[in-house]
């Protein structure tokens, strides 16, 4: 298992500031579809259809605000982005209808984009030789934090009052405004030094957007555990309800004790195409077995679920660790901001795209739609392995045959 603390300096203020901020995550990301499904009372399409508004209004925000963290300073940037995710948080305790859950949910969603965005220059700043590992500790931190906060969700779910459920929100909207006041600590990092040619040279990548697509189509893998296995258990089967809040901190005590591990092994873009891979397929077998736990007793839809669970965080682990290989190892230092930015355009599409398409295929349509959804996974992972070979070709080729200053003045 991880030290949870590392010795002082600037990877504690960091590990400490994301402490308290995945504490409110572990809230939000363990009922917060519940909340306004089951205490706002809107209808799970409605839902689905609102968080994908919000995902689709965030994807631009990351690039824009991860250039302004290259070439203003992290840090500041950072904060702010906190600061707004916590009074948009705080908003939807006034969301009793769908627009207003979609303009709160929308500042949010942008807000959160913004900060991963903003947050990757201090991790290649202060993650040392390999800001990639830091990365993983980092989200082994992170979940940590998520189990906390799901210890305290899953007493709101078993509740299921709606003074309950906006504590929840509260709760969740008080840790980012402490997390900010934690980052402030942080020494300030200079921005990189800009070079020649266009702004906006990660949008140009090519081989790298493709990454990000598919990285962002797997990434609908984390709304299988926060938003599919919650209302498939409530509505599907027989499992105790309090097993939503079993499933996440199953997920990230198996995160807090193996990220580092796994991320230590993928060490090179090939390794990190081969975890796509291997992810694919354990989202695949771990789809198939949440689709078989519907209409049998309690304690095998329990144990068919827990089961599921195990198998699809250690796919969970391979794409993480994938994920921050690629993105950081494919990514020139004077604009990561700005790279990560594009990066996180992939989570953005999971954010717009993932709970209405896992709500329509895992719920409305029920069993064969998870067969769909593992499929799309383990395809998204073959396909990652001739993208990453072609990253690779155009890196080496820039570097080999750099383009005139003239040429790249005129672009």
């Amino acid at each position: 298992m991880p030290q949870l603390i590392p010795d002082a300096g600037p990877q504690r203020v960091l590990a400490g500031s994301n402490f308290v901020y995945t504490v409110g995550s572990g809230l939000y990301l363990t009922a917060g579809v519940l909340y306004f499904t089951q205490a706002v009372h809107l209808p799970a399409g409605q839902v689905g259809l609102g968080l994908g508004i919000a995902g689709f209004m965030a994807l631009a925000v990351g690039i824009a605000v991860g250039h302004l963290a290259d070439t203003h300073g992290a840090r500041g940037v950072y904060a702010i982005t906190l600061v707004v995710q916590a009074l948009a948080t705080a908003g939807f305790v006034l969301a009793d209808s769908f627009w207003p859950f979609v303009l709160a949910v929308s500042v949010a969603t942008g807000a959160k984009a913004a900060g991963l965005a903003a947050r990757s220059p201090l991790i290649r700043h202060y993650g040392g030789d390999r800001p990639q590992e830091f990365r993983a500790y980092l989200r082994a931190v992170t979940n940590v934090g998520i189990s906390l906060g799901a210890l305290f969700a899953g007493w709101v779910v078993q509740v299921g009052t709606l003074t309950a459920y906006q504590l929840l929100v509260i709760g969740n909207a008080i840790a980012f405004v402490a997390s900010a006041a934690i980052l402030v600590r942080l020494p300030p990092v200079m921005p990189v030094p800009t070079v020649g040619g266009p702004r906006w040279i990660a949008l140009r990548d090519r081989p790298y957007l493709l990454i990000t697509v598919l990285d962002g189509i797997m990434a609908i893998q984390f709304k299988v555990l926060t938003v599919a296995i919650p209302l498939w258990l409530v509505k599907a089967t027989t499992a105790p309800h309090w097993m939503v809040s079993a499933t996440m901190l199953t997920g990230t005590v198996i995160v807090v004790a193996f990220q580092v591990r796994a991320s230590r092994g993928i060490n090179s873009p090939a390794a990190g195409a081969d975890a796509y891979r291997r992810a694919g397929v354990a989202f695949f077998v771990a789809c198939a077995l949440i689709s078989l736990s519907a209409g049998i007793p309690a304690w095998a839809a329990a144990t068919l679920i827990m089961t599921a669970v195990v198998i699809h965080t250690v796919g969970e682990l391979w794409h993480s660790a994938a994920g921050f290989e690629v993105s950081f190892a494919l990514a020139p230092q004077h604009a990561t901001g700005q790279y990560l930015g594009v990066f996180g355009l992939g989570a953005g599409l999971a954010e717009a795209l993932g709970p209405g398409l896992l709500i329509a295929l895992c719920i409305t349509w029920g069993r064969p739609g998870w067969y769909v959804v593992g499929a799309m996974f383990a395809l998204t992972g073959l396909a990652a392995t001739p993208a990453v070979r072609w990253a690779q070709r155009h890196e080496h080729a820039a570097q080999k045959h750099p383009e005139p200053a003239w040429k790249e003045s005129a672009a």
